[in-house]
């Protein structure tokens, strides 16, 4: 029999609806019932990408005995983290406060005023892991509910008061100023934390840390500090070979679980792609290795290919398992190996590391351990040669994976990372000259400005024509980016002007006395605490986007109350940021714009489109290139020079612009760089 989660758009709820748990969905009704029941609150969070969520289901949800405790002594949310992802933060950072560390599943109990007295991640159905059993858990939380209330109570408004005090420090942790001493500490501090062997941050499990990448090949260009330049492009280099990138149909995992790069976490998340996208776009302009191009169309082709819903949205992830086994779609046994591949001379299999043995689990996981001209050399063969054979295996195996069994896809579309995905379609386009990613930019665009606008305001999630919850921070502040940079890449002004408008929507309804904004907005529903998210996390913060937003429609605009906002909200965070900047470093990139000196650069007159374009094959990251269609009214910007016949090239800081520039050579000695 199927329990309330039946009805839910989400493919993760879906997936518990036939448990023997009497699941409930986020929302009034559970915390209604367990008022009435006097029980404690189950919160369980994951997503439907999540191998250990698939594990903890398997192994306690579907139980009958599991789940027979869990329907006498709790009521049971199952959420979403995707489409809750505030309720997913208030409960993770409950978590680690009380544990130490976070994670998903995460498995947190709470009063019915909706607050937590204890939590943690994935949990066994026996001991294990020094850890208990989930069923031991269980009983002693409904031991401390039925003889322990108070110290309930007390813990749970410990906790608030906590979580609050928390969030009330992350506003005032580090202020400073933008200087280049706080700039080159926190490239320094960057480098400190790098893997400079084996490329990326940290040892294992290593995630793509693109925003980190960035602003080391920002700090290099700005600097011509070679290290910082190594390193980036080592980090991207290391992914590119590694197994956390799908060799054969394009695409990144979500993370490598070993310091090597070679062992992905198997699924691919819309975000992770987008991001990377927008890495490797900065390193191509940088460094203009082909590669990276090849590796930023493959990624494309990925999202296009398995991710693009018939309407035009994007849908989240694939999952990691497939026919309930991690990795089983992507890997190769020596025997499907054989079975599939033509070569017969060992060059592909030299060139993607296969062997009878395997690498993982007595299966192969593909990647690249040496370069294509030493496979080619060891062959005796010309590299063109070499790449034929390669690219014929890959069509091979191509062919033998329509066969396989596929991973299940999470087919909800989130605003916010749709919108991480129209900014990096828009920035492929711009720096690579596609068109025909500018045109699905554009008609992307559309699909999101109408998709999930409902009754006048924005929404966080759409599925099958349908959509739902408020839109949160983030939805709004990707969003805005995503508008601007289109509007940079197409000309489009009246993005501009929207976006201008959704950014005063955010003032209005997230925005705090100081600065910064809350992730919800105030007219939110019930969450005990409104956090202030301000790290750069698996994406940016959205703070930090909102900070770059309010300098670029500030300046369009001439709002000069936005930029004196965003520097505000900068001052408070980059003393933070030179400190940590792994986890703070699109604050770190946002202040050293800042340091520099964000410009705008105007083009219009005759030429102008060409001139964009040149411009556009520039690195050029402190400023924003942009030429307009027509003149519009509520666009300052827009009025420079439309009607000219003359190329005019208009370069302008916060406060004024220079005059009028006839050639982009002209224009390049006048933008910083």
């Amino acid at each position: 029999m199927a329990n309330r989660l039946i009805n839910e758009q989400s493919l993760y709820l879906q997936q518990h609806a036939h448990n023997p748990v009497n699941w409930y969905p986020w929302g009034d009704e559970a915390f209604d019932e367990a008022r009435r029941q006097n029980k404690p609150v189950l919160v369980s969070i994951g997503y439907a990408a999540c191998h250990w969520c698939h594990v903890m289901e398997r192994e306690s949800f579907e139980d009958v005995h599991t789940a027979a405790i869990m329907n006498e002594h709790f009521i049971c949310i199952k959420v979403d983290r995707e489409e809750h992802p505030d309720v997913d933060h208030m409960y993770m950072d409950a978590v680690q406060a009380i544990s130490g560390s976070g994670g998903w599943p995460l498995n947190v109990f709470v009063t019915p005023d909706r607050l937590p007295y204890y939590g943690g991640t994935y949990f066994p159905p026996r001991p294990a892991y020094s850890r208990p059993s989930w069923t031991q858990v269980l009983l002693r939380m409904q031991e401390v509910w039925e003889h322990q209330h108070d110290e309930v109570a007390a813990q749970a408004g410990q906790m608030l008061s906590h979580l609050q005090q928390a969030s009330s420090r992350s506003m005032q942790a580090g202020a400073a100023t933008w200087d280049a001493a706080t700039i080159t500490k926190a490239a320094e501090n960057m480098l400190a934390q790098a893997d400079l062997q084996k490329g990326g941050f940290g040892n294992a499990p290593k995630f793509p840390g693109t925003m980190a990448i960035t602003f080391l090949l920002e700090y290099y260009h700005f600097t011509g500090h070679e290290p910082s330049l190594a390193h980036a492009l080592k980090s991207l280099d290391a992914m590119i070979e590694g197994g956390i990138y799908d060799q054969v149909g394009g695409g990144f995992a979500r993370y490598a679980t070993d310091r090597d790069w070679l062992i992905p976490h198997f699924e691919k998340m819309l975000y992770d792609n987008a991001l990377l996208v927008l890495s490797l776009c900065d390193a191509w302009q940088v460094s203009g290795r082909e590669r990276y191009r090849e590796v930023i169309e493959e990624t494309i082709g990925f999202v296009n290919r398995e991710l693009r819903d018939a309407s035009g949205g994007l849908w989240c992830a694939l999952d990691a398992d497939s026919e309930g086994v991690e990795g089983k779609y992507y890997t190769w046994t020596w025997t499907d190996w054989q079975q599939v591949v033509s070569d017969t001379t060992g060059l592909a299999a030299r060139y993607f590391g296969v062997s009878e043995e395997g690498n993982w689990e007595e299966r192969n996981i593909l990647h690249v351990p040496v370069p294509l001209s030493e496979v080619a050399a060891a062959h005796g063969i010309s590299e063109e040669a070499a790449q034929t054979v390669i690219n014929r295996t890959k069509a091979e195996l191509t062919a033998a994976l329509k066969k396989r069994i596929r991973p299940a896809t999470d087919d909800k579309c989130l605003l916010s990372w749709n919108a991480l995905m129209s900014t990096a379609l828009s920035k492929a386009g711009t720096v690579l000259g596609r068109p025909d990613y500018l045109a699905q930019a554009a008609e992307h665009m559309r699909w999101m400005l109408s998709a999930y606008t409902h009754e006048g305001s924005l929404m966080h999630t759409w599925k099958d024509g349908v959509a739902r919850i408020p839109a949160m921070l983030d939805d709004y502040a990707y969003l805005i980016q995503a508008m601007l940079q289109l509007a940079a890449a197409n000309g489009d002004g009246d993005l501009i002007v929207q976006a201008a408008d959704f950014t005063d929507h955010v003032i209005k309804e997230f925005g705090m006395e100081d600065g910064l904004f809350y992730y919800t907005s105030a007219t939110a529903g019930k969450i005990p605490v409104r956090k202030v998210d301000i790290y750069d996390g698996a994406t940016p913060s959205a703070n930090s986007v909102m900070a770059a937003n309010l300098i670029t429609a500030g300046m369009c605009m001439e709002r000069t109350d936005w930029i004196s906002r965003a520097e505000e909200m900068v001052r408070l965070n980059v003393g933070t940021a030179s400190r940590y900047p792994y986890s703070f470093a699109l604050w770190a990139t946002v202040a050293q714009r800042m340091h520099i000196g964000n410009q705008t650069v105007i083009v219009s007159g005759g030429g102008a489109g060409e001139a964009v374009a040149d411009l556009n094959r520039k690195y050029l990251p402190a400023a924003f290139i942009v030429t307009f269609q027509k003149e519009i009214s509520e666009l300052p910007v827009s009025h420079k020079g439309i009607d000219g016949n003359n190329l005019s090239i208009f370069v302008c800081s916060k406060d004024a612009c220079l005059p009028p520039a006839g050639s982009v050579l002209e224009a390049l000695s006048l933008i910083t760089r």
